[in-house]
């Protein structure tokens, strides 16, 4: 079983929002992420969405979007984006999935999500292995970029909200490689310094995040900064390809 990560789809199947505006590199995108996605992940691999999924304003709308979603290979952890004007309630969403048959997707929302591994010995078959935890929030501007009280107030309300799906991450039931546990944050916004020291404290391991696109890119953390590995997963900074984490 692998973990990949690619964010920021921004479909458009029920609603008209051409991305090829943004230039020629979204011209058929959905064509890409399905062709590159459906090469390299397999039926019970991951992958992590971080956000701005669709474009559609309502859930209703974005039926085409998660079906089309649904249709690709391996299982999806989908956490919120800036875009994601659908989103709604925990408990609308899981009644969004249920109503449209959508069993291929779980919404990150307040709370966090155990998978079990699994290891193909030499045999060939798969045999259990450890446990990761996979949590996180939407997140917000980094703290020097706030020009106003509501900036504050969205931020510090993210970091509650990833704060209380860090916690509810049981670690005694993960596996521990290197002297941590197996911990991955998704977050939709960069990570800033304080959200880096958050994500450090509760010993995450890997951060996935997107928003970043074109010239953007640049601002972009990466690498590993006490002990947490970061990676940008704006599709169109991986050239539409899921990006392996583990």
């Amino acid at each position: 079983m692998n973990i990949w990560a690619l964010s920021d789809l921004h479909l458009s199947f029920g609603v008209d929002k051409p991305m090829n505006v943004f230039g020629r590199q979204w011209h058929n995108y959905e064509e890409k992420i399905r062709d590159n996605w459906n090469k390299v992940v397999g039926d019970d691999d991951y992958v992590l969405i971080c956000g701005d999924v669709s474009w559609a304003t309502y859930v209703e709308e974005a039926k085409l979007d998660f079906e089309y979603i649904n249709g690709l290979k391996g299982k999806k952890i989908i956490s919120k984006g800036n875009h994601d004007y659908w989103w709604t309630t925990a408990a609308k969403q899981k009644e969004f999935l249920e109503q449209n048959k959508l069993d291929k997707i779980s919404f990150l929302h307040n709370n966090s999500y155990v998978i079990k591994e699994t290891t193909p010995p030499a045999s060939g078959h798969p045999s259990e292995g450890g446990e990761l935890a996979v949590c996180g929030a939407r997140g917000w501007l980094p703290e020097d970029m706030h020009k106003t009280a509501e900036d504050k107030k969205i931020y510090d309300r993210e970091l509650i909200r990833l704060e209380l799906s860090l916690k509810s991450v049981d670690s005694s039931q993960l596996t521990v490689d290197s002297g941590k546990p197996k911990i991955i944050a998704m977050l939709h916004y960069p990570p800033d310094n304080r959200v880096m020291r958050m994500l450090s404290d509760y010993g995450v391991s890997e951060c996935v995040y997107g928003h970043l696109h074109a010239q953007s890119h640049k601002y972009a953390v990466y690498g590993t900064h006490d002990g947490v590995r970061y990676n940008l997963t704006s599709c169109d900074y991986l050239g539409f390809k899921p990006l392996l984490i583990i």
